[in-house]
């Protein structure tokens, strides 16, 4: 068998840069993985909520909208997990969900109880960090990009 276990210096191999270059960017896309699976487990339980918590019959028609809610923040995580560079500029799309995640009990619903109410704010704020976050994770990205 060939001994292949050789260590020594890779300055000499034709693609050098751009493993290098590869590199940069598997590291640089560290931020990424730090939101998307929050984000996508927001929007997974915002979809189940109603049944979670119990509002499917009191509240039949918020739980029609935290359900499309829950898909459209999932979609975003699944976004930005298969096109981060692409995705981050919804970032402000979804910190305007999360507000809406907020005051939707009492703009959609009749009557919220406390627990409809409290699941509500809990993801709209979780989805406003969240989206933050992505403001954040792109701000950062953006800088990298000019200054090299």
């Amino acid at each position: 068998m060939a001994d292949v276990s050789h260590r020594g210096d890779i300055a000499a191999h034709p693609d050098v840069s751009e493993m290098r270059d590869r590199y940069a960017r598997v590291l640089g896309g560290k931020d990424v993985a730090l939101v998307d699976g929050p984000v996508f487990l927001t929007g997974l339980f915002c979809a189940i909520s109603p049944w979670v918590v119990h509002f499917t019959t009191s509240q039949p028609v918020l739980t029609t909208h935290n359900l499309i809610m829950g898909i459209a923040i999932g979609l975003l995580g699944l976004g930005f997990t298969v096109a981060p560079a692409r995705m981050y500029g919804l970032s402000w799309a979804m910190c305007a969900m999360g507000v809406w995640m907020i005051v939707s009990p009492w703009v959609v619903g009749t009557n919220p109880d406390a627990g409809v109410i409290l699941t509500n704010i809990i993801i709209g704020g979780l989805t406003l960090l969240l989206g933050l976050v992505c403001i954040g994770a792109a701000a950062k990205e953006g800088r990298r990009v000019n200054t090299t």
